[in-house]
């Protein structure tokens, strides 16, 4: 499972190429216009292409754009101690919970069960114990596998979260969440789902994970490049993207020392990094579920994702195994 105090994972994903060609709807009809925006979600850098025949209209919804990242940020920012996330953090419940929070701790409970606890959204005591180990001027223990499995088996178990009405509370003192595995698809959604509200049939939205809404303004797919796993360079592999939303998870993302063999995708049975696969990237309808299973068959490996896949219509992963070789999977269809 994915956490970070500050997400700041190297880039998986680019987009190839801009707007090239995007013809003229009517002879009477001002030309479209790409407007484009650059900031931060939840501390990874972001952008969104709009192409319109009204600035105007596209500077708007700019503006409301930024205005709903910052609400998301003080919901689940771990970066920022007083957003939601880090209030329950800090006090162990949270009385007035955001429909926002509850929708998506409730749909991280129920990736936890769907992938059999591969999924752990309780795993930020993990990230703690590694973050002061290799990052603090002084170790806190020589042996850091020894203190991370006592961690997993003491204070991680999404089961022990409880939801009632707008409270969300853990059951043992010293827990706590990250949704840094799913959040940023969340936000891409949400934002996607605003700009298709005010019209918007061509964009590409990366905020963290990708979503693209109808087709590149030249009328092919939108194309984006992936990270290799193995050599880090962005380029050498590339899929095309129509009315569709992918998201990577690989060990490669936030390393803790240069060798990579503790990176910030832990397993939440062991405490220790997964180590079963190179990358996995999920494409489908929404962002929320293909970066909630980026992360899951990352840890569960590649035998579980069909099963996974098969829970959430139209949705199919690229595995890259530790060999290097990638692997297409769809879901199960029994």
């Amino acid at each position: 499972m994915i956490t970070s105090h500050g997400f700041t994972r190297r880039r998986a994903l680019s987009i190839v190429a801009g707007a090239a060609g995007f013809c003229a709807l009517g002879a009477f009809a001002p030309p479209p216009r790409m407007v484009h925006w650059q900031g931060e979600v939840m501390g990874a850098p972001a952008e969104i292409a709009l192409w319109s025949h009204s600035e105007s209209h596209a500077r708007g919804a700019i503006g409301r754009i930024e205005s709903e990242i910052a609400r998301y940020h003080r919901i689940f920012s771990l970066f920022d101690d007083d957003s939601e996330i880090s209030r329950l953090n800090r006090d162990g419940h949270l009385s007035d919970a955001s429909p926002d929070l509850l929708a998506l701790i409730r749909e991280s409970l129920r990736l936890g069960d769907l992938s059999e606890g591969a999924f752990d959204i309780s795993v930020q005591p993990i990230w703690r114990v590694y973050e002061a180990h290799f990052w603090s001027k002084q170790q806190i223990a020589p042996d850091i596998a020894a203190r991370v499995s006592e961690t997993a088996r003491s204070l991680v178990d999404y089961r022990r979260i409880e939801i009632n009405a707008r409270r969300v509370a853990f059951t043992r003192g010293g827990m706590a969440i990250t949704l840094n595995g799913i959040a940023q698809g969340f936000i891409t959604d949400r934002i996607s789902d605003l700009l298709r509200n005010e019209g918007f049939d061509t964009a590409f939205v990366d905020l963290g994970e990708m979503r693209a809404l109808g087709l590149h303004p030249d009328g092919r797919a939108w194309r984006v490049a992936l990270r290799d796993p193995a050599s880090g360079n962005v380029g050498s592999r590339s899929i095309d993207l129509s009315d569709a939303a992918i998201a990577v998870s690989g060990g490669y993302g936030t390393t803790f020392e240069p060798s990579g063999k503790f990176h910030h995708i832990f397993d939440p049975r062991t405490g220790a990094s997964a180590a079963g696969l190179r990358d996995v990237a999920v494409i489908g309808p929404r962002a929320t579920a293909a970066d909630g299973l980026s992360t899951a068959i990352y840890v569960a490996g590649e035998t579980k994702a069909p099963r996974l896949l098969a829970a959430f219509p139209g949705t199919r992963s690229i595995v890259t195994r530790a060999d290097g070789e990638m692997v297409e999977i769809a879901g199960a269809t029994t």
